[in-house]
C-alpha cells in the first residue's frame, strides 16, 4: 500500500527502513523532534537491536498495521500513526512525528496528516479523527487547522515543561465534515 501526495508518500515501514528510523528516533540524547512531542514526558531511549528485533517481528507478522512512513522521494522522515483512546466506542487519535527537521515548515507534515486523516476514514469505520497535543506546538495545531480539524478541548496549565505550564489540546474532524472538506477540495 502506498498513499501519495505531491510532497510526501505514505507506505508502511520496511525491514531495510528500520535502521534509519531508530537513528531518526533514538539516535541522539536529545533529538530535536522531542522538544516538540511531549516533551513533559521522559525519553526513554531503545537500544538498535531491541528496536530492530521487536519491529522487525512486527512486520513479519504483518502487526506493523497503526504506523506509516512518510517518505520524500525514498527518504524516510517520520511517521504517522493512529491508537485508540477506547475502541468500544470508535474514539481514535491520530500522530505524526517529522524527525528530521530539515523538513519542518514546508508543508511536508500538513500534507501528511491530511493523507493519514483521509486513509483513517476509508479504511476504518469511524466517526471521528483526532489528535492531541500542547499549545507549545504551534506548528501540530496548524497543521490540524490547515486539514479541517478544530479545537475540541484545551485542559489549561495541566503540561509543565522548561518552568513553564502549557495547555494539553484536543482537535479533532468528524466524518461528515472531512467528507465535506474533501468535496470542497475536488
Amino acid at each position: 500500500m502506498k498513499i501519495a501526495g505531491n510532497k510526501v508518500t505514505l507506505k508502511p515501514i520496511d525491514v531495510q527502513d528500520i535502521p534509519v528510523l531508530w537513528e531518526l528516533t533514538y539516535g541522539e540524547d536529545h533529538p530535536q523532534w522531542k522538544k516538540w512531542d511531549a516533551p513533559y514526558f521522559p525519553f526513554k531511549i531503545i537500544d538498535f537491536d531491541t528496536f530492530f528485533s521487536q519491529t522487525k517481528e512486527k512486520i513479519e507478522k504483518g502487526e506493523d498495521t497503526r504506523r506509516l512512513g512518510i517518505f520524500v522521494g525514498n527518504e524516510l522522515i517520520g511517521t504517522v500513526t493512529y491508537y485508540w483512546e477506547f475502541k468500544a466506542t470508535k474514539w481514535l487519535e491520530a500522530g505524526i512525528g517529522i524527525y528530521n527537521p530539515s523538513y519542518w515548515n514546508g508543508g511536508y507534515g500538513t500534507e501528511a496528516l491530511s493523507l493519514w486523516v483521509d486513509h483513517l476514514f476509508k479504511t476504518l469505520d469511524i466517526p471521528r479523527v483526532g489528535i492531541t497535543t500542547w499549545s507549545g506546538n504551534i506548528r501540530m495545531m496548524k497543521a490540524a487547522e490547515k486539514v479541517g480539524m478544530q479545537l475540541e478541548g484545551r485542559m489549561r496549565k495541566c503540561r509543565y515543561y522548561n518552568g513553564e505550564y502549557y495547555d494539553s489540546i484536543r482537535m479533532g474532524v468528524l466524518r461528515e465534515e472531512w467528507e465535506a472538506l474533501s468535496a470542497a477540495w475536488a
